[in-house]
């Protein structure tokens, strides 16, 4: 049922029904119930366009996410659909949007175009454009992640130096003495991405903390990566026994590499980490690891979205998670191999 059918239905003009339903223009109230009893007899509903322009709101929030081209993780993906899943549940919808590299158009059209009340960040870095773009054209935004200077924005993140660190000191607590830190790719961490920036931080304070052997890789994020990445570890530093890593992408790749070198985990070698709880539980066997609660993130960020698009002077939130380390199959304690 279009427009012009109300029209003809209500004995009046179609610009008369847009204006009816937008605002734009003055319409007597007669001819207002009687254009809103058709529409009610008819089951009408306006589209998106008309309901911003009558609301002064799109009732569309943005969610930015890495570039089409990487594949995104799983935990990546339990942000994505947590967001979706909140937004819905407070009758929002949601514009998907890449940025990076050739992507930075698409960025600029959805917060300059009208076409969102407000923006969501993924993979934050510590010094970040497009925060800084937002903070200057008022948009309200709410991160997934924060920057090196947080204050002055609403965020959500984990707490990755902190989880790295228990991680380190679980596994100095079963023996081990040697270990590596497993961070994302090389190009993510150079571009300054907080959380391999923060793991970096976190590995470090405790292999000092505890007296330790330690040594820091990046690798991509896929299993065959993980696996040469593994394999690299081992011929460069004979004595390793564990590795604390957030690159669960790579961690079955990791698996292979142990499997091929003879290893096995957590008999002859520890893995702990930073995952997505459903990923973790997934591998074979199931990994150590402190479980990211994506739903609650992406909730959350919606929910404080929310109130900064309802009132922009609300003051900035923030919410960092530290979960605990659930203890699974893939850490044991120390058999020394040198």
């Amino acid at each position: 049922m279009n427009i012009g059918e109300i029209a003809k239905r209500a004995g009046v003009s179609r610009s008369t029904v847009s204006y009816a339903l937008t605002g734009k223009r003055p319409v007597s109230e007669e001819t207002k119930r009687r254009i809103l009893t058709v529409i009610d007899e008819l089951g009408y509903r306006p589209n998106a366009s008309a309901r911003a322009l009558k609301e002064g709101r799109t009732r569309t929030i943005g969610l930015v996410i890495p570039p089409a081209s990487q594949r995104l993780t799983d935990m990546q993906l339990g942000f994505v659909a947590s967001v979706v899943d909140a937004a819905a549940r407070a009758d929002l919808d949601v514009l998907l949007s890449p940025s990076g590299g050739e992507h930075e158009r698409s960025f600029e059209r959805v917060v300059t175009g009208r076409r969102v009340d407000g923006v969501i960040l993924m993979e934050i870095r510590l010094e970040d454009d497009r925060v800084a773009r937002l903070q200057g054209l008022g948009l309200p935004f709410v991160g997934i992640g924060r920057t090196r200077h947080p204050e002055g924005m609403s965020w959500v993140d984990i707490d990755y130096e902190t989880l790295i660190a228990r991680c380190v000191h679980h596994l100095a607590d079963l023996g081990h003495r040697r270990l590596a830190l497993i961070n994302r790719s090389a190009e993510l961490v150079a571009a300054g991405y907080g959380p391999g920036h923060r793991a970096q931080a976190g590995f470090d304070r405790a292999i000092a903390e505890r007296g330790l052997r330690g040594v820091r890789v990046c690798c991509a994020d896929d299993a065959q990566a993980g696996q040469a990445c593994l394999q690299q570890l081992l011929a460069e530093h004979p004595g390793l026994t564990a590795v604390a890593t957030i690159n669960e992408a790579a961690v079955s790749g990791m698996y292979r590499g142990l499997a091929e070198a003879g290893l096995s985990v957590p008999g002859d070698f520890s893995i702990a980490g930073v995952a997505a709880q459903r990923w973790a539980e997934s591998l074979h066997p199931p990994l150590t690891a402190a479980d990211v609660p994506a739903d609650e993130l992406g909730a959350r960020a919606v929910e404080l979205l929310i109130q900064r698009v309802a009132d922009p002077g609300t003051p900035q939130r923030h919410l960092l998670l530290a979960p605990p380390i659930s203890l699974r199959a893939t850490t044991g304690p120390a058999r020394p191999r040198d």
